[in-house]
């Protein structure tokens, strides 16, 4: 079942995660959404973040899973951006992707059924 989570970037310039080849480099709110779905998306974006793990092959086969399906909106309101996220994929597995994007600087405000 799918699940929708709403999150804010309240300043998107300083959205950045500590690894630039993973970090989001967008401006604007298409830009983030696109990017976000991404890396729910694609297994090339995941095995990236894997092939820098101390063990690549020991890393949780959890941690790993994608979302093919999942859909990311973004809308920009005054200087922060809105980012609606609906997948499949656990809240643990969307807050490792986030964190790997933009570090801290992000929010949930709300979780619900899709």
């Amino acid at each position: 079942m799918a699940t929708r989570f709403h999150l804010t970037l309240p300043d998107p310039t300083l959205a950045r995660g500590a690894d630039p080849a993973l970090s989001f480099t967008a401006n604007g709110a298409e830009a983030f959404a696109m990017q976000l779905e991404t890396a729910l998306r694609d297994p090339a974006w995941i095995a990236r973040w894997q092939a820098q793990q101390e063990d690549p092959d020991d890393v949780d086969p959890a941690s790993l899973v994608v979302d093919p399906d999942a859909v990311v909106a973004g809308e920009q309101r005054d200087l922060k951006i809105d980012l609606t996220v609906t997948t499949t994929l656990s809240g643990n597995i969307l807050r490792h992707r986030m964190g790997l994007l933009a570090g801290r600087n992000w929010q949930l405000h709300n979780v619900s059924a899709a």
